[in-house]
């Protein structure tokens, strides 16, 4: 591609919206387009969209100037195929700015019977070169995702060799362990089709290894000081006889798939100096302040560099993102080969510097309404968020609480889980101006408060940071890491590992009833017969509730 023409690319910002709200949240934060689907009909089982909600957004992206984008990536089973024709008709009424397919048949199917919609290539469909793009194209899609697989130089060539077919990448959120999410181990363990948006997490599990006796009996071999040293486990494959490979663990279990985030922020200039047309991030299940948080730092740093390429540089922004719930960060296969530094062995929870506060709800002629999601004590210091990535954030520390669905009510406390609203009076900003309050903190406005950490937690984040720098080259800090490994060892106990969930989900025993797409049990067996009639009396989109569920 002609250098000029590199340059008149300009990259939009993807967000994930799971629901109404986050997709309210995604757009006042700055993103340029946003992407979303219905629960039956796409590869997000948890979606919170119904149809009518899918209109009340488009519409509302709309008047914001943002792009919608529509999930229809699922990978079709027979009982899917007769949904399309009403979901087709739904879609040409709504009108999205394009519509994410995977499956090749559906491709098909919706280039017949809509021709007038833009038909975006999933990630799911595992493109990773110039050949299968060139082919996409040829076949009327507008934009290909490429898999997160892609290298950048492969992705350079790309965008070289197919410069008249928009191209999508991922830059930030969740790795799965398996090709672009073409996964077995949810399906073979929980009965949850990974590849129909309904995975069981499996990766993320805890795992024990066990021995069996030559009599049949299979026990826990439990590692000590005393005995550690006198086994080792090892992988001989059949191809490669006399090589074997290490399996470790020690006595405090071992998380051998779990993958740290995929963050690209020090990698981003790469994107944007190709002309990327769409960076994308993950996380349709993650909250509104991930939404937010994420959204306002790569809109600061996408403004930017555009502003200043030659003095750009991703610090600030990354010390914006460790306020984002995430399980470290890895650079993932930006530069080729992945590194053993993109796992997390040893310490497998997700967590962030700062926690969902609350969100402003409405703005009054002398005051802020906040609707609360996490506990607020006395004293806390809370942070607002301003939407607009050019204003700056407003510290605020509140020593007791005015309940706004309680008038006059005073609480030295407020919490989540009980709907608690609090008015905060523009008079409590002693030093900021109400005008410039009420403007840079609307309806949707975030705010955050501190996260409480553990010592082990402020470990793993030393330990993320250390190996973020040797993963971008900065080899000095490998003995730093192996210290610092070491150290977050020793601080897990063996008493609080097995205070520790082994797993989140319940396996094959926790089909909810629902009617999931992917779900084994619910579409196979004969229990939820009754079910899935009443499903198919359901709208688009909807699925069965908790009292319907109750009586079959």
């Amino acid at each position: 591609m002609p250098k000029d023409q590199t340059q008149t690319r300009r990259s939009e910002l993807l967000m994930p919206a799971g629901s109404l709200e986050r997709l309210k949240v995604a757009v006042l934060y700055g993103a340029d387009a946003v992407y979303l689907g219905t629960p039956d009909m796409s590869l997000r089982t948890k979606s919170k969209f119904s149809l009518e909600d899918v209109k009340e957004g488009v519409a509302f992206a709309h008047a914001h100037g943002v792009r919608v984008y529509l999930t229809l990536n699922l990978f079709t089973h027979n009982k899917d195929v007769e949904k399309l024709e009403s979901f087709i008709e739904t879609l040409k009424d709504i009108r999205p700015d394009g519509v994410i397919i995977a499956d090749p048949g559906v491709f098909n199917y919706v280039r017949k019977h809509a021709p007038e919609l833009n038909l975006h290539i999933s990630t799911q469909a595992n493109v990773c070169s110039w050949l299968t793009v060139d082919y996409w194209k040829d076949m009327g899609a507008e934009l290909v995702v490429l898999a997160r697989e892609v290298t950048f130089a492969e992705m350079e060539e790309i965008r070289e060799k197919c410069p008249d077919i928009r191209l999508e990448s991922f830059v930030h959120g969740a790795m799965c362990m398996t090709y672009s999410g073409r996964c077995l181990l949810s399906n073979f363990m929980a009965e949850r089709g990974a590849n129909q948006g309904n995975c069981a997490n499996s990766c993320r599990w805890h795992y024990k290894v066990h021995m069996k006796l030559k009599d049949g009996t299979i026990k826990e071999l439990p590692l000590t000081e005393e005995n550690l040293e006198l086994f080792e486990f090892v992988l001989e494959e059949g191809a490669r006889p006399g090589e074997f490979m290490p399996i470790e663990e020690d006595w405090r279990g071992s998380y051998i798939l779990n993958s740290k985030d995929m963050c690209l922020m020090p990698k981003l200039d790469d994107l944007l100096r190709i002309g990327v047309d769409s960076l994308k991030v993950e996380g349709r299940n993650k909250s509104p302040y991930y939404v937010a948080t994420v959204a306002r730092a790569y809109r600061r740093a996408i403004d930017d560099y555009y502003a200043d390429p030659e003095n750009w540089s991703p610090d600030q922004y990354m010390d914006e993102l460790v306020g984002a719930t995430n399980r470290g960060f890895t650079i993932a296969f930006h530069e080729g080969r992945l590194q053993n530094y993109a796992h997390n062995y040893d310490h497998t929870k997700a967590m962030a510097l700062w926690e969902f506060a609350g969100m402003i709800t409405e703005v009054r002629e002398d005051g802020l309404v906040m609707n609360v999601k996490n506990r607020l004590d006395g004293g806390d210091v809370l942070e607002f968020l301003p939407p607009d990535p050019k204003a700056e954030p407003v510290l605020l520390r509140l020593y007791e609480y005015e309940l706004a669905n309680k008038p006059g009510e005073i609480a030295d406390y407020v919490v989540g889980s009980r709907g608690d609203q609090v008015f905060i009076p523009f008079t409590a900003f002693d030093r900021e101006d109400p005008e410039a309050i009420r403007r840079n903190f609307p309806p949707f406005t975030i705010v955050r408060s501190e996260a409480m950490l553990t010592d082990d937690d402020w470990r793993r984040f030393k330990l993320d940071k250390t190996a973020q720098k040797i993963e971008l080259g900065q080899d000095a800090y490998k003995g730093a890491y192996r210290n610092q490994v070491k150290k977050l060892q020793d601080a897990i106990g063996s008493e609080q590992m097995e205070k520790r969930s082994k797993t989140s989900r319940s396996g094959a025993a926790g089909c909810c009833g629902r009617g999931c797409n992917g779900c084994l049990m619910f579409w196979n067996d004969p229990e939820y017969a009754k079910a899935r009639e009443l499903l198919k009396q359901k709208k688009m989109g909807e699925m069965l509730d908790r009292d319907m569920r109750e009586k079959i």
